[in-house]
């Protein structure tokens, strides 16, 4: 069984400490190995988005593991395009029947995009009344979208996820959410191979703690209590990326990786992110 320290979200569902992300995993048999393998290595948390165009995979994986549907924490996301009230619908329905599962336990809106996340998230919460979805959430809200979702919805979300790494730090947003009662969950947790994990701080850190430096970097984020959910499609490299709960990093060790921050955003600004949108 899985050694992940077990966090409770806003509605009082468990979900595991660290997951799996899918983000640019071929559908086919890298997606349904990957996701096996990272099963097998004691992931419990899976993430995938209807964007990726692997949720057959990943559904396939898990039906095939043998673990209980039930043990098993998957969340996918709703679309630009799908955006809207009753589009949100045929969209998760979409999405449901690609993963051949009943339910979903988290459904995340995929990008504020401009003017129709708040009646796609009233969809949401439509389904989560419906006990179709187990919690719901978003992805790549700034403050301001939160704010604004918060005062015309009624469920307060219980995930944003964010793009969110050492260079990218994300202090102000994670203390708003923790306010908030928000888990904030890191996508790109790694700098998504854009910038070098080598860098001085994370390498001295590493033999510090006879770690690799991505070791390093998931358990900053763990200590921050922020979800990473980490990508690869290398078994050495999955079963890596989870083993993080056997060390701790000092406050001195904490202050380092926090001093690396420089704001640097490696992908699309929400606030500009505006692709697939109508």
């Amino acid at each position: 069984m899985s050694n992940v320290p077990i966090w409770k979200l806003n509605n009082g569902l468990e979900i595991p400490s660290v997951g799996f992300g899918v983000f640019k995993v071929k559908e086919g048999d890298e997606v349904y190995l990957a996701v096996l393998e990272a099963l097998k290595a004691g992931y419990r948390l899976i993430d995938t988005a209807a964007i990726y165009g692997n949720e057959e995979g990943v559904g396939r994986a898990i039906k095939d593991s043998g673990i209980p549907r039930e043990e098993i924490f998957l969340t996918t996301k709703l679309w630009n395009t799908d955006q809207g009230y009753n589009n949100a619908f045929t969209a998760f329905e979409t999405s449901l029947k690609k993963l051949d599962t009943d339910y979903v336990d988290l459904y995340l809106v995929h990008w504020p995009g401009k003017d129709k996340y708040v009646e796609s998230y009233k969809a949401l919460e439509k389904l989560y009344k419906d006990k179709r979805v187990r919690a719901i959430g978003v992805c790549n809200f700034h403050i301001h979208h939160l704010e604004k979702l918060l005062a015309e919805t009624e469920v307060v979300p219980v995930m944003n996820q964010i793009e969110l790494h050492p260079l990218m730090n994300q202090k102000e947003i994670r203390d708003y959410c923790k306010e908030k009662g928000i888990q904030v969950e890191a996508w790109g947790p790694l700098m998504q191979g854009k910038e070098d994990l080598d860098a001085p701080v994370f390498v001295e850190l590493g033999r510090k703690h006879e770690k690799s430096p991505a070791q390093i970097i998931l358990r900053w984020h763990f200590q921050n209590d922020v979800l990473a959910i980490p990508k690869s499609v290398t078994p050495s490299r999955i079963r890596e990326n989870i083993d993080i709960f056997d060390f701790e990093l000092s406050e001195e060790d904490m202050g380092k990786i926090n001093a690396h921050n420089q704001n640097k955003r490696l992908s699309a600004d929400p606030d500009t992110m505006m692709n697939g949108f109508d």
